[in-house]
């Protein structure tokens, strides 16, 4: 899985990754400070079944922390987007195409209004253009690939695998295309559509293969509040995460480093030497979470098992013991889509355990599953497999 944070330049990108994924990269107040995508790791979280269990884990593929399994996801912030980055303005369509593999898209907006589309300073911007502007390059640039392609793609009888083939690196597959096609009332065989029909088409395709969501930043600024009411006029409070993500990496930093410890989601406590300078900050930053919380904590877990629609299961191969044949307790925490069955999950752990599968186990309950049971979120199950 793989989030993919976007934007105009200057919105405070780079600086959510490093909130996100605790990694340090170049923040600076001018566009394109980042011009190769930066890679780190996030994490969603669920209760971990040891709790309710009365049991002992130990994760192996993700991390548990006080009862709270922390499974990895894979974040990526690419360069700024600017207007007309489908023709090759800015960083232009290796922006785009860094993006080909996101399962789902956080769009940031400055909420304060005070740097432009272009990412320059300015005053009383609508971020509601930011976002817009972001997905229409993104719309025109699908667009451009289709239409690169549509030769190709009218010499076959059945347009939806000749799409599937030209968007395959996209991450886009058959039933999406189908359902996008329908949607808009388009030819699904001989597929020659004109400059409109291929417009609603990438549109709707994006809705469907790159959900999103949308990140009002800097919400400590001054103006933020009208910009993020604006944000959620335009696209639903469902939508609109707030945040300020330079709090929130600044406190991260101040956790990790042993000066503050949580007192609760909107509190902390300071325990290290801090100078008056920082007690000030510190001050300010209190202030600051106390109205908001810590939107990065749960940004993740918004993406991940709203937006995208994930459960978390755990296989185990001693039902009994809820242990991995070397005596590992829970040992892996793995993300499926809702409605995925056990055979699914077989799958992800091996394709001929998957091939060869009899059955499942589920191991609350010591119950047999028929393999296209579907699996709930928190399952613990046991896959049982011809395959040695």
């Amino acid at each position: 899985m793989l989030i993919g944070i976007i934007g105009a330049p200057n919105k405070g990108k780079s600086t959510l990754f490093s909130a996100l994924t605790m990694h340090d990269v170049a923040i600076a107040d001018y566009p394109f400070t980042t011009i190769d995508p930066n890679k780190g790791i996030a994490y969603a979280t669920d209760k971990c079944p040891h709790v309710e269990l009365g049991v002992g884990c130990k994760a192996r593929n993700s991390l548990c922390v006080n009862g709270i399994r922390q499974i990895p996801v894979n974040v990526m912030d690419v360069a700024g987007l600017v207007e007309g980055a489908h023709l090759g303005k800015g960083m232009g369509n290796k922006f785009l195409n860094d993006l080909a593999s996101a399962d789902a898209l956080v769009i940031v907006a400055d909420a304060s209004g005070k740097t432009d589309a272009a990412g320059n300073p300015t005053s009383s911007h609508d971020p509601v253009e930011d976002v817009e502007m972001v997905r229409d390059e993104l719309a025109e640039w699908l667009s451009d690939i289709i239409r690169r392609h549509m030769k190709a793609i009218s010499k076959q009888s059945d347009g939806i695998s000749a799409l599937a083939e030209v968007l395959t690196g996209l991450k886009i597959g058959k039933d999406t295309i189908a359902a996008a096609v329908a949607k808009n009332e388009l030819s699904s065989s001989r597929v020659e559509w004109d400059d409109e029909g291929v417009a609603k088409f990438s549109a709707t395709i994006l809705e469907y293969a790159k959900p999103w969501i949308v990140v009002a930043n800097k919400m400590d600024s001054p103006g933020s509040e009208s910009g993020a009411s604006s944000l959620e006029r335009k696209y639903g409070k469902e939508r609109v995460f707030r945040m300020s993500s330079a709090v929130e990496l600044a406190l991260e930093k101040a956790e990790r480093s042993g000066m503050i410890k949580w007192a609760g989601e909107r509190d902390f406590s300071i325990v290290g030497n801090a100078s008056a300078e920082q007690k000030r900050a510190l001050d300010y930053m209190r202030s600051y979470l106390a109205g908001h919380g810590m939107a990065s904590r749960a940004l993740i877990n918004r993406v991940v098992f709203e937006l995208l629609g994930n459960i978390v299961v755990y296989p185990v191969e001693d039902e009994h013991k809820y242990s991995d044949s070397m005596g590992n307790v829970l040992p892996d925490a793995i993300l499926l889509h809702k409605g995925a069955t056990a055979q699914d999950l077989a799958a992800v752990i091996h394709t001929e355990i998957a091939d060869k599968m009899l059955y499942a186990i589920d191991a609350r309950k010591k119950m047999r599953m028929a393999k296209d049971h579907r699996l709930q979120d928190g399952d613990i199950v046991k896959i049982v497999s011809a395959a040695r």
